[in-house]
C-alpha cells in the first residue's frame, strides 16, 4: 500500500525516533509499504517519520541510481556500487573522510534542492529486517543517502545543514509546502 508522505511542518519530522523490538506490530507489512511508497515517489531512500511513524526504520536503494550512471560518473564514487537495504534501530558509530557537496532534495520538502556538505563515509550499527545485527561502513552516494535518512530518524532535515541566511530565504517556499501549496505526483499529507 502506498502511504502518504508527510510534508514539511508535520511534527513527526522533528521528533527523535525510537528503537523498536522484533515483535513490532505488522513490521513486515510496514517495510513492504515503505518500499512501495519510496518507488512510487521516485525516491532512493525513505524513513519512517516521512510516513508519520516515529520509529527508527528506513529503507535505501541506490542500486538503480548507479545502474543509470555512465562509467565516468561511476568513477567519481570509488568503492560505491549502490546498496539496497532495510535499516532498523540504526546508530552511527563513526564518520570519516572529507566533506563534499551534493545537490540534495527530500520527498517531504518537494521542489527544494540545495547543495549539502556531508562526510564521505559512515559506519552504522543496525539490525536488518530479520533483526540480525549488522555493522557496516558505507561510502560515496550510498553514505550520503544513508546520512540523509538517518537525519530523519534523528528529527533533522537536510535544510538544517544550510546557513541561517539560506533557510531564511526559503521560508516562503517552506511555508507554502506546509500549507499544501505544492504540486507533486505522489501522495502527500500536510500539517493541520
Amino acid at each position: 500500500m502506498i502511504l502518504p508522505i508527510v510534508a514539511y511542518g508535520t511534527p513527526v519530522l522533528r521528533k527523535v525516533a525510537t528503537d523498536i523490538q522484533p515483535d513490532h506490530p505488522q513490521l513486515a507489512k510496514f517495510i513492504d509499504d515503505m518500499w512501495e511508497t519510496m518507488y512510487a515517489s521516485s525516491g532512493v531512500g525513505l524513513a519512517a517519520p516521512q510516513v508519520n511513524k516515529d520509529i527508527r526504520v528506513f529503507v535505501v536503494d541506490t542500486v538503480q541510481m548507479f545502474a543509470n550512471m555512465n562509467d565516468d560518473e561511476k568513477k567519481e564514487y570509488p568503492g560505491d556500487e549502490g546498496i539496497k537495504g532495510v535499516f532498523i534501530n540504526a546508530h552511527i558509530t563513526e564518520m570519516d573522510g572529507d566533506e563534499w557537496p551534493y545537490n540534495e532534495g527530500c520527498l517531504s520538502i518537494p521542489k527544494v534542492r540545495e547543495d549539502i556538505y556531508r562526510l564521505e563515509t559512515v559506519t552504522l550499527e543496525y539490525v536488518n529486517e530479520q533483526f540480525e545485527p549488522q555493522t557496516k561502513t558505507f561510502t560515496g552516494l550510498s553514505a550520503r543517502v544513508i546520512l540523509h535518512e538517518y537525519d530523519h530518524i534523528e528529527g533533522k532535515l537536510f535544510i538544517d545543514h544550510l546557513s541561517p541566511l539560506k533557510r531564511k530565504l526559503m521560508k516562503g517556499k517552506l511555508n507554502d509546502i506546509s500549507k499544501g501549496k505544492v504540486n507533486v505526483d505522489y501522495k502527500m499529507s500536510f500539517p493541520g
